[in-house]
């Protein structure tokens, strides 16, 4: 079941995202909030916290914004896609769809290796300061 709308103080809280990059990615269309208060405040969805989740994993993976709206749009519309109705994509358009999603992944999961790389060799140089300073005269 889904929780009450959050306003945008709640929602920075939860995803660790300051007021001012939320605001960000409501101008740029990667967000927008789906309510809004009595007296016109906007209010986030659990669903609108899912998708600021999202930019917020793709940013330290380098993906640039545009980047990220293109695979929010095709994700969007692969999730609306409702087979035997008027909501049924194309099957091309599905196939080019989930390739461009599949492309995502590969590149997400290209970048945590290189991540993970850099962040061993950062490791092992922490460690050979650990060593130098035992080394070293009091």
């Amino acid at each position: 079941m889904a929780g009450e709308p959050l306003q945008i103080a709640e929602v920075a809280a939860r995803t660790e995202l300051s007021l001012r990059t939320i605001r960000q990615y409501e101008d740029s269309g990667l967000v927008v909030p789906s309510a809004a208060s009595p007296g016109g405040f906007p209010l986030y969805t659990d669903e609108d916290v899912s998708r600021l989740m999202v930019v917020r994993r793709m940013k330290p993976l380098g993906f640039t914004l545009d980047e990220t709206r293109e695979l929010l749009t095709a994700v969007d519309r692969l999730a609306a896609d409702r087979p035997g109705t008027d909501a049924e994509l194309d099957p091309d358009e599905r196939a080019a769809l989930v390739s461009l999603v599949r492309r995502y992944e590969q590149a997400a999961a290209e970048r945590v290796a290189e991540l993970r790389a850099q962040l061993g060799r950062a490791e092992e140089f922490a460690r050979s300061l650990r060593t130098r300073l035992a080394a070293a005269p009091a």
